[in-house]
């Protein structure tokens, strides 16, 4: 084999055991590695019978195919399991340095099932992957975990971590990676299943041990053929970050703006802005492995406990949520409200989402005042959102209702908080608005983890980000219309599943890379001679196979809808005025593109032609 070991560590913690398990090379070929494998294993076993949190459920952590080869943006792995907030299919996906540290560790990822009696860390390196006490880091933030893991095992030690919030087995809780220099595998509360098995942390070594290439010389050349490109492309993000789209993004009614049911905001997005914060609080750029795009940015924290530290500075999605979302322009409380949830290992886009959607029930009366104490969830109030995140980390008074996701809160305080939630089978909606670019009422509604906008992200497409072309579709759409738009949905669907499967970030979109380009680099690290055909085949069986999980646990066209607010409720100014999804058109067409029944079930023939059974 090349370019991947082929063997998995299995690691029973309630036993203190491993195991190492082999897999063939064409299920690498088949399922594309990462949580497209980790899709199969997880199908195959049966797993999804069992409660998330309970001790069997396993935890797969799988590195890509090209994951730690000097291929571009190659930095990726995938937490994948059932989720404890949704109940269904559930892929954390994350860069950063710590993935590719344990892609040398001799194996492709592990299999974590089981509880420790205590609480424990692993640690993989040149002597393989050993267990080790955490009883002194059990309570630490996600930071000072790596911190004091760095002192024991050296300052190039990476380390993937959760914090309070993760302990606690907060829903909403995210693993975090390489400390300040923050990555997290923010969606579908992963945080919370690893920390029922008390497990704090996963620290890897780097060592030299990395799969060996099936052609350099062709990988190197073609590398050097895109870079030029995708740093040209893609230099809005080097510069400024995701943040950066901020302004442009609320020009083109794409902004959530007070949970949901504002028109435009302007001078609040300016305020906001990654432009804003760079003039303010900007202390250097920083990259994942492999990444000639550095969109990270390192910034000042300039209020609360942690008041002039360095951190990582928010991205899009976290401006969004701690400011459009909850009406706070002020971008001091912003970074705060981002350095707290990356501390205490909370999703920053549910945690916004739970604390917008405090701040509706808090405008109708609707908490109990027992829950609020002194605390008082206005919009804009940056000192509420602070407070609020650290009552969700520690289950604290409102945070304990709030730290279960919205779809959970709403059923605790009532039948009209349930028109304030704005979720998708359970998991709180990313930041673009389905009324500003339609296809994504598709990628929402039939998202394998529930409102994913990463599993599609079309609305790149829409806006001429990305052109669709080079995946044979047209490059102009209506944002507001339907037309084409479920042929979009499905075939970005099925390109993207292949990125999380390799192991690669979704934005080398941003550098009009092609499914041409990802196949030449596969076909250069493994030699399999891969096809631009294969390819997004083996993304549409990821796609089927995630669904035929999903249709197991209950899931159907019952399932495949959109929140009220986002079908009935017109943004009414800005861009997006007077847009609301036909979803059930598009959703037709789709079905019948996807080879799916009327209520949303895969056909035999579908399954039997992608080789699912």
């Amino acid at each position: 084999m090349k370019g991947f070991y082929g063997r998995i560590l299995e690691i029973d913690l309630s036993r203190g055991k491993s195991t190492v398990t082999e897999i063939p090379e064409e299920e690498y070929r088949k399922y594309l590695g990462g949580s497209g494998l980790a899709a199969k294993i997880y199908d195959s076993r049966g797993y999804a019978e069992l409660d998330p949190l309970a001790e069997e459920s396993p935890l797969i952590i799988l590195t890509g195919i090209l994951t730690g080869h000097n291929v571009p943006t190659a930095c990726k792995l995938a937490f994948c399991g059932k989720s404890p907030a949704t109940g269904i299919w559930a892929e954390a996906v994350v860069g950063g340095y710590w993935p590719a540290a344990l892609k040398t560790s001799g194996y492709d990822g592990l299999i974590i099932t089981g509880k420790a009696e205590k609480p424990v860390y692993l640690c993989s390196g040149e002597n393989g992957v050993s267990i080790e006490d955490a009883t002194d880091l059990w309570g630490e933030d996600a930071y000072a975990t790596v911190e004091k893991l760095q002192a024991v095992h050296g300052d190039k030690t990476k380390v993937a971590a959760i914090g309070p919030a993760g302990e606690n087995q907060v829903l909403i809780s995210a693993i975090m990676i390489d400390g300040l220099d923050a990555r997290a595998a923010g969606r579908c509360g992963m945080g919370a299943l690893m920390g029922s098995k008390n497990l704090k942390a996963i620290a890897s070594v780097k060592t030299e041990n990395v799969p060996p290439l099936h052609d350099k010389e062709a990988l190197a050349e073609a590398r050097k053929k895109v870079l030029p490109q995708i740093r040209e492309k893609a230099k809005g993000l080097t510069d400024f970050g995701t943040a950066g789209g901020v302004p442009v993004v609320e020009k083109l009614g794409d902004l959530p703006i007070r949970n949901w049911t504002g028109g435009s905001w302007s001078e609040g997005a300016a305020k906001v802005s990654g432009q804003a914060m760079a003039d303010q609080f900007f202390v250097k750029h920083y990259a994942c492995f492999a990444c000639p795009i550095r969109c990270g940015k390192e910034m000042k924290v300039p209020i609360g406990p942690h008041k002039d530290t360095v951190s990582h500075g928010p991205e899009y999605e976290t401006v969004a949520g701690f400011g459009a979302m909850c009406l706070n322009d002020d971008p001091a409380y912003v970074i705060t409200a981002n350095d707290l949830c990356n501390r205490l290992g909370i999703d920053t886009i549910s945690g916004s989402t739970v604390v917008a959607f405090a701040m509706e029930l808090y405008e109708h009366n609707l908490i109990p005042a027992d829950l609020l104490g002194d605390l008082k969830p206005e919009w804009g109030s940056g000192e509420a959102i602070l407070k609020l995140i650290k009552q969700i980390a520690y289950r604290e008074g409102l945070g304990e209702y709030l730290g279960r996701g919205v779809k959970k809160a709403a059923e605790y305080f009532g039948p009209l908080a349930a028109e304030f939630a704005v979720e998708s089978k359970g998991l709180e909606f990313a930041f673009h608005d389905p009324r500003a670019f339609t296809s994504m009422a598709v990628v929402y509604a039939t998202g394998a983890r529930g409102a994913c906008h990463l599993e599609g992200l079309t609305y790149f497409n829409e806006n001429k980000a990305i052109p669709a072309s080079i995946l044979g579709l047209p490059d102009d759409y209506d944002p507001h219309g339907t037309e084409g738009k479920a042929v979009l949905a499905k075939t970005m669907q099925d390109y993207m599943g292949t990125f999380n499967a390799l192991g690669l970030c979704k934005f080398l979109n941003r550098g009009h890379v092609s499914p041409a380009d990802i196949a030449g680099w596969v076909s250069a690290v493994t030699g399999w001679d891969l096809t631009e055909k294969e390819l997004l085949t083996a993304g549409e069986r990821l796609f089927n196979l995630k669904r035929k999980i999903n249709v197991g646990l209950g899931i159907s066209r019952k399932n495949d809808t959109l929140p009220p607010r986002l079908l009935v409720h017109d943004r009414g100014e800005g861009a997006a005025a007077g847009s609301l999804p036909h979803l059930g058109k598009m959703l037709y067409e789709y079905y019948q593109l996807r080879g799916w029944s009327l209520e949303g079930i895969p056909a035999k023939e579908t399954l039997k032609r992608l080789s699912l059974i």
